[in-house]
């Protein structure tokens, strides 16, 4: 459900536009400090010499400590898996560095596989896949995922699946010998005050905008940065048109209205914002205080929702009205802008079992803030979708025991990664439900290993993971990493010797992650 990272970092050297307040600390700047760390520290982040960092995050903890999360160059050529975080305590000193390269670059620059066979590679690949293809574009990269830095050709190619939804798919194929290395598709599918009478939600506040000329109403909320829902009128080309009313009285609780659908969506946003904003303190997907925007009625018949960063914004389909209702719902809506959080913090890769992680965050995201919303339309549980089945029996997934659905992993194996990144998810939707819950919970939640886990709660559980996203994890962070990144987060929240961490050590290791 995604359509992926496409913001422009600014390189380090010229970097001077950041937010004073939110990141200054005591008159000394973290990132240069942080760049003082990588020169000091150049073994720890296996630093070359051809090396150039790009801030992209930086986030100051209440005690001083600092973490600076930057995207990596070498010679000029965007470094993928690259990414660092580096660490350091309130008083300067550097404390480590998180990230997942096993050898400092040293590659040659020079291609012996020519741009044109990359794409053509990267095309039939494409075309194998049913998808129409549309345009292609390529550049030169340096390739570290999971294995030695090599050069290599990026491909995206740009094109729609039979159903409609879009597809941008990243094939990396070898600059020195024409072979497929990796792929992901950046598509990740899954001030007035007036009332909406919703589909999903029953009649809830929804916060509008006046505007004097029209003497109307708009479906655009200015106290949450100006996020707002248009209307695709069924089409799946061109802006759509925004949501106007003259008396502020938004849908009829039926498909028969348009506005009802539009209702969900600008609800399930600003529920979103408020999850964030009041639990963990970011303003807005990108934390620069700005909002996103909904498409609804995209399409037609579409059975599904997805994120995209280059229109920041979520798109929702009408479900096809005889097995889904409308993609709209509580927990899809935060499971999509979710997705918009990753890419602007770890940027967990969308393959492998980096993709897990991400589609995984999503869903425990989206499941947080279902119970931030504790809306009695939609009482929160840790299913996912399940509002937008008819039958109302079943879900997409289920979080307490995720092989239910037939195809998630509940538990880790070494093939897990080999896997569709909406099932290799279930390890760590496994993993967050027992650390919250635990494995007695109701429902119960079966074990991989045969022990018993005593859950922390959804408020310190959903705290280990949005600091484990934003200040450990990296764009190639699996399994084993994700453990070691909450373990850090649950030492740093609760202490060294706590409860937490233990629960957080116990939970990853009922589910084969040890």
């Amino acid at each position: 459900m995604k359509l992926k990272k496409l913001f422009v970092s600014m390189m380090i050297t010229l970097t001077t536009g950041y937010a004073t307040a939110a990141w200054a600390v005591s008159n000394h700047d973290p990132v240069k400090r942080a760049l003082g760390h990588i020169k000091a520290h150049g073994q720890a982040v296996e630093k070359s010499s051809g090396d150039q960092f790009f801030v992209r995050d930086v986030i100051v903890d209440r005690d001083g400590g600092q973490h600076v999360r930057f995207d990596r160059t070498y010679k000029g050529l965007n470094v993928i898996g690259g990414d660092v975080v580096v660490h350091s305590r309130g008083n300067g000193a550097f404390i480590s560095a998180s990230h997942t390269l096993k050898h400092a670059i040293d590659v040659d620059t020079q291609a012996h596989v020519d741009e044109t066979d990359a794409i053509d590679l990267a095309e039939m690949e494409f075309d194998a896949t049913g998808i129409r293809n549309a345009s292609s574009i390529s550049k030169l990269v340096v390739y570290t995922r999971d294995e030695d830095p090599v050069l290599a050709w990026d491909v995206k190619v740009l094109g729609s699946k039979d159903d409609g939804t879009p597809a941008e798919v990243h094939y990396i194929i070898g600059a020195n010998a024409p072979q497929l290395l990796d792929h992901w598709d950046d598509i990740e599918t899954s001030s007035s005050d007036g009332n909406g009478d919703s589909f999903f939600n029953g009649t809830v506040a929804v916060t509008t905008d006046y505007s004097s000329s029209s003497n109307s109403y708009s479906l655009r909320d200015p106290s949450r940065g100006n996020q707002y829902t248009v209307d695709m009128k069924n089409k799946q080309g061109g802006s759509g048109s925004l949501f106007a009313d003259a008396d502020n009285a938004w849908g009829n609780f039926l498909l028969t209205d348009r506005a009802t659908v539009g209702v969900d969506a600008q609800y399930g946003t600003a529920m979103t914002w408020d999850y964030f904003k009041n639990v963990h303190g970011r303003t807005g997907i990108a934390n620069d205080g700005k909002g996103a925007f909904n498409r609804v009625h995209y399409g037609r018949n579409y059975n599904n929702a997805f994120w995209s960063d280059g229109c920041f914004c979520m798109t929702y389909g009408d479900g096809d009205g005889t097995t889904f209702n409308p993609f709209d719902s509580l927990d899809v809506a935060g499971h999509e802008m979710s997705h918009g959080v990753t890419s602007r913090t770890a940027n967990l890769t969308y393959s492998g079992e980096s993709g897990g992680l991400n589609e995984a965050t999503s869903d425990i995201f989206g499941t947080m803030v279902e119970y931030y919303a504790n809306n009695a339309q939609d009482r929160p549980d840790y299913l996912i979708g399940e509002k937008l089945y008819k039958s109302g029996t079943k879900a997409l997934r289920y979080m307490h025991n995720p092989s239910l659905d037939g195809r998630s992993a509940s538990c880790w194996s070494s093939s897990v990664g080999s896997l569709d990144v909406h099932y290799s998810s279930g390890v760590a939707n496994h993993f967050f439900y027992l650390l919250a819950e635990g494995s007695a919970a109701i429902p119960a939640s079966p074990t991989c290993n045969g022990s018993s886990v005593t859950g922390i709660g959804r408020d310190a559980a959903q705290r280990i993971w949005y600091r484990a996203l934003t200040v450990y994890m990296t764009s190639s962070t699996n399994y084993a990493g994700a453990r070691a990144a909450t373990l850090a987060a649950a030492g740093d929240l609760f202490g060294l010797e706590s409860a937490e961490k233990a629960t957080v050590a116990a939970a990853w290791s009922a589910v084969n992650v040890n």
